[in-house]
């Protein structure tokens, strides 16, 4: 495990394809400086181990404030075939606000293993924060989730099967809970049985046509309940990676089911999210459903600010 201190302004992250990147520059000042924990091992799978890299403000070490921090849990795009939690660094901004704790999760690609791996240890990984929550200084039940692309999808399962056995895994703190307080969903798949893209099929280690259970199962539109925790869906309507009939199709049925869903789309917006409006409504976001803020999260569509 590597332990670093950072100073100074650091990147939000903002756009997104099938590899995850940081991109412009937070204009505000800095609140508080930023301690980063590199290759945190969250749990196992068998000999192979599961890291995560944890963002935390630095007086959290000394326990300067009696709250508990909340928890924003980042994971990464890049079609379940590429990427790694190094993604994650826009977690800095949150930690600078000395309000949250910033965890972003590595998990097994496709050239490693096939699903479910991916969300086993994404399970894990949630199951290793919540039982570590006094190390760390947060709330438990103040767990926020933010992905993009794959991670869309990931984040997404996560927050609508908590309590699907079948997806649970046996990798890392056993008997812990896998439920979280809220997620953002940026432009990721949600219905396996009509998303066609060949990194599905490598994601199942064949066609989808072959692995139709294992693709519903894998589906967060098909575990949606009244219960499951508020969603943010951004996602462009120009993508030509994953069509955005897929985040309808998702949005329509968490409506239906009477869920908080915020639906916001990207007007010519592609694969990637590149939107300071859309950074502010994740940022409001989160201040809602993980600190209680009184604030507006709008619905309205962005204007893309792809070049």
């Amino acid at each position: 495990m590597r332990i670093t201190t950072i100073l100074g302004t650091c990147g939000f992250l903002l756009a997104i394809s099938n590899v995850a990147d940081v991109h412009a520059q937070d204009r505000k000042p800095p609140q508080q400086a930023v301690t980063i924990e590199r290759d945190v091992e969250y749990g196992s799978a068998g000999e192979r181990k599961l890291l995560l890299d944890i963002y935390r403000p630095a007086n959290a070490e000394a326990g300067a404030k009696k709250e508990r921090l909340a928890a924003i849990v980042f994971i990464h795009g890049g079609g379940w075939a590429a990427g790694n939690k190094a993604g994650g660094g826009g977690l800095s901004y949150f930690a600078q606000t000395g309000n949250y704790v910033g965890f972003s999760i590595g998990y097994r690609l496709t050239g490693e293993a096939i699903w479910p791996a991916q969300i086993e240890d994404c399970k894990a990984a949630i199951r290793w924060i919540r039982a570590h929550a006094d190390d760390y200084h947060i709330d438990p039940d103040r767990i926020g989730l933010w992905g993009p692309s794959a991670g869309g999808h990931l984040v997404s399962l996560l927050g609508t099967s908590s309590d699907v056995k079948e997806l649970e895994g046996n990798n890392g703190t056993p008997g812990v809970s896998t439920r979280v307080a809220c997620v953002v969903d940026f432009c990721g798949p949600a219905d396996f049985l009509t998303f066609r893209h060949d990194a599905a099929n490598r994601l199942f280690g064949g066609r989808i046509e072959d692995h139709r259970e294992q693709a519903r199962l894998a589906s967060p539109l098909t575990h949606v309940t009244p219960d499951d925790p508020p969603i943010l869906i951004v996602h462009g309507t120009d993508d030509r990676t994953v069509p955005i009939s897929q985040s309808e199709a998702f949005a329509a049925a968490l409506k239906k089911a009477g869920v908080d869903v915020t639906f916001v789309r990207i007007e010519g917006g592609g694969h990637g999210i590149r939107s300071s409006e859309a950074r502010q409504r994740v940022v409001r976001f989160f201040e809602k459903h993980l600190r209680g803020q009184d604030v507006e999260v709008s619905g309205e569509p962005i204007p893309s600010e792809d070049p």
